[in-house]
């Protein structure tokens, strides 16, 4: 079931969960456990993070170095089918611009339609940690844009190979990306929802926020989003704080600002304890406050800490 159906069907805000593919190596259970917990939950869907290839130097017994490229949280497309037929939930893998080529990307798509999988995220991406920019492949998509009209094409029955005779449609529901306080690199909010109304218009169906901590900020983005003419639904996406280190980190990262209270009630929490309890708190209260606003859906970034959602969980059901 796509996630607009679900959207359309509903009768109150509905739940979903972002989580991350195991790293290389390590054991789906352990997925599985988290798993087993956010299900009691029932969220209408799950999105399933993409990671795209880093590399690193590896020094030769020659003494030259060789380029070595390593994906360490691979499985994406594999989760998301075993999600959606171990706990009958619906997936969103997220796509990326990044590190992907056209070709890959349409092979990533065809395979989500043969495993019955019909919503996707797409995303540009992060630039790599050794670049001072976002590059993409030689033959990929530049931008989320591209990647929305790729899969739009697809939909469409157009694949890269134009000769291509009777080609099956895909019919793949498109979320998007949206900054309520703006993209880090667009310079200025006016710019910034130009591009966000360009994918929609493109054919997305849906937008996720990046996560925010002040709600004016979201009421004001959806506010700005209607004013141009963007009347798709726009999904708020929710991160409680569970250190003292994300003061830092968050900003740095996301670039979104907290607000001075989260603040002050972190920095006073004397134990780790009290630290996840204040970020639920803030957390649970944004939660309450945009339901009551009518969002359709709450959509959280759990990082696999369970802690937190938990109890925000018993707070606002």
């Amino acid at each position: 079931m796509k996630v607009i159906e679900h959207i359309q069907q509903a009768k109150d805000t509905l739940i979903s969960f972002e989580i991350l593919p195991p790293l290389k190596g390590k054991s789906i259970a352990a997925l599985h456990r988290i798993l087993d917990q956010l299900i009691e939950h029932q969220p209408s869907f799950i999105n399933v993070t993409y990671h795209r290839a880093e590399y690193k130097y590896k020094l030769l017994d020659n003494g030259l170095f060789e380029k070595v490229f390593t994906r360490k949280r691979p499985g994406t497309v594999g989760i998301c089918a075993a999600i959606k037929y171990k706990y009958g939930v619906d997936t969103v893998p997220h796509l990326l611009c990044g590190g992907f080529s056209r070709s890959e990307t349409e092979d990533a798509l065809v395979d989500l339609h043969y495993l019955g999988i019909d919503n996707v995220l797409l995303l540009r991406g992060d630039a790599m940690k050794m670049e001072r920019s976002f590059s993409p492949e030689p033959d990929g998509n530049i931008n989320a844009l591209e990647l929305v009209e790729q899969t739009v094409r697809l939909n469409n029955g157009e694949y890269l190979e134009k000769d291509l005779t009777n080609a099956t449609e895909t019919n793949f529901c498109i979320g998007v990306a949206g900054y309520p306080e703006k993209h880090f690199e667009s310079p200025n909010r006016k710019t910034d929802l130009k591009y966000l109304k360009q994918k929609v218009d493109a054919g997305a169906d849906y937008i996720v926020t990046q996560m925010f901590f002040d709600n004016q900020q979201y009421f004001d983005f959806v506010d700005r989003c209607r004013a141009a003419d963007i009347h798709v639904p726009i999904i708020p996406g929710i991160k409680p704080i569970t250190t003292k280190r994300q003061l830092q980190t968050l900003p740095g990262i996301f670039h979104v600002e907290l607000p001075d209270e989260l603040v002050e009630a972190v920095e006073a929490s004397k134990s780790k304890e009290e630290i996840r309890d204040a970020g639920a708190k803030w957390a649970s209260q944004q939660c309450k406050e945009l339901i009551e606003y009518g969002v359709p859906c709450l959509h959280f970034y759990t990082m696999s800490n369970l802690g937190p959602i938990e109890q925000i969980m018993k707070a606002i059901r």
